[in-house]
């Protein structure tokens, strides 16, 4: 249970946009006003990740556009080097993103990272109208992309300090779901661009996002906050990469997120060397997979505070391994419908395990600290132990999860380059899927039951949710 009663009220109280008072845990000073400017920060938050995401992925709408018929001789295998190195850049950026909110603060630091998504999005309008541009330009101005990767893990890192935990599942679904969102957006623009001004002018997608930028920049510097202390101590995240509970969750978000970015980067060239799919036809399914995934975000993180992460992370993974058959069937028998339709449907899969799968990670290490206090522990030092590693584990989780994404992405270059078929890829992530179901089970669930029979009950004195 929350405390009840409350130290200092007026957590609007402010010394310019930094809060006096932050105890999401107290229930009286939650209901009173904590929720309303918790929710305050999550609207800007999510738009500042949902620009950052597409900014990220905007190359996996790009490279569509760069054909013969405007100049580009670009080949498949260098086509995927365009999209692995954004992918890259992202997952690499995600800790020191996450470390610059304890030192700078969330609403500093949010301001800065929607600012400069300007220098990738102005240099991508600039460069990708210019065929003759050498090939190792484009990597650079795609490695800048990757900016907008890391707001993913600042954002995920801030907002988790401004929620209780109970809530969290919810929170941290609608935060990464609305960023997730930014994928599909960015890619539906394309589409519209293509039916609009044709396949020529890969321009425009790049040259909308500029206003938008330093209106979301605008609106987080006006309405965030930073909070009174970081969210985090200076040094927490060697402390979460020492807990064996980090790489466990992280391997699994490999499977989940890695699976949502990879696919979202690399669907509409996998169309096009699979199936010889035109620019406007690969256009035309792309956005669905990732904007259907980014909306069951949040409903993974429900579902998981209803039933427990690890039970919805486990149905899932089975779920994606299922798809993944399927797809290999499609990719056989050459079925155009078939190969959709199973790829929209593992895209919903890694947006229900993206939202259980960060779920667990507040549930692991409240129910340590509940461990603790049953053990003598001071309830309170316990549990500001568990906050601060639940927003660690989340920045190296982030991380690690979207270089899930390189690892997909290498895996159809390397499949297509040589076989011109992506059955050796996808055989691969089925594997893998097997692999962290069966992780999920050992160390989640049958653990869990092991307990149970020994009669061991954990007690929740402030926090409640399950792993």
């Amino acid at each position: 249970m929350g405390r009840k009663g409350g130290a200092a009220s007026g957590a609007a109280a402010r010394g310019g946009r930094r809060l006096t008072y932050w105890d999401p845990e107290d229930e009286a000073f939650w209901e009173r006003e904590g929720r309303f400017t918790a929710r305050r920060n999550l609207v800007f938050s999510v738009l500042s990740e949902h620009v950052g995401f597409s900014v990220w992925s905007m190359w996996s709408v790009l490279v569509l556009f760069m054909s013969p018929d405007i100049g580009f001789t670009f080949t498949p295998s260098e086509k995927f080097l365009l999209v692995v190195v954004p992918t890259l850049v992202g997952a690499v950026l995600r800790l020191p993103y996450s470390a610059a909110v304890l030192r700078f603060g969330g609403r500093d630091w949010t301001v800065f990272a929607s600012c400069v998504l300007l220098v990738p999005a102005g240099l991508a309008a600039f460069f990708v109208q210019r065929p003759q541009t050498p090939l190792w330009v484009f990597l650079i101005v795609g490695a800048l992309a990757g900016l907008g990767g890391g707001n993913f893990a600042s954002s995920m890192t801030n907002i988790t300090a401004f929620y209780p935990q109970r809530h969290q599942g919810w929170a941290l679904g609608i935060n990464a779901g609305g960023g997730n969102l930014g994928v599909a957006v960015v890619q539906v623009l394309g589409l519209l661009v293509i039916t609009t001004a044709g396949d020529t002018h890969p321009s425009y997608v790049a040259a909308v996002y500029l206003p938008l930028i330093v209106l979301v920049s605008l609106g987080a510097a006006l309405r965030m906050d930073n909070l009174p202390v970081p969210p985090a101590e200076p040094g927490v995240l060697r402390e979460a990469a020492a807990h064996r509970h980090t790489w466990w969750i992280s391997l699994l978000y490999v499977g989940t997120f890695g699976s949502f970015i990879g696919y979202g980067f690399a669907f509409g060239l996998v169309l096009q060397s699979e199936f010889g799919a035109s620019t406007l036809e690969a256009a035309s399914y792309t956005f669905l997979g990732p904007l259907l995934g980014s909306l069951a975000r949040p409903v993974g993180g429900r579902m998981a505070d209803r039933w427990g992460g690890a039970r919805v992370t486990f149905g899932n993974f089975a779920a994606m391994a299922a798809g993944t058959g399927v797809l290999l069937v499609a990719s056989a028998t050459t079925s155009f419908p078939l190969f959709v339709a199973a790829f929209t449907v593992l895209f919903v899969l890694s947006g229900l395990g993206n939202g259980s799968t960060y779920k667990m990670i507040p549930a692991q290490h409240a129910r340590e600290a509940e461990q603790a206090i049953a053990a003598g522990a001071d309830a309170t030092a316990a549990f500001a132990r568990a906050r601060r590693l639940s927003g660690a584990l989340i920045a190296v989780a982030g991380a690690v999860g979207a270089l899930g994404g390189v690892g997909i992405n290498l895996a159809f270059r390397g499949a297509y380059g040589t076989s011109g078929s992506g059955t050796v890829a996808f055989a691969a992530f089925l594997g893998y899927y097997v692999l962290c179901l069966a992780l999920t089970w050992r160390v989640y669930l049958r653990r869990r039951d092991d307990e149970a029979a020994a009669g061991v009950r954990p007690v929740r004195p402030r926090i409640t949710g399950r792993v």
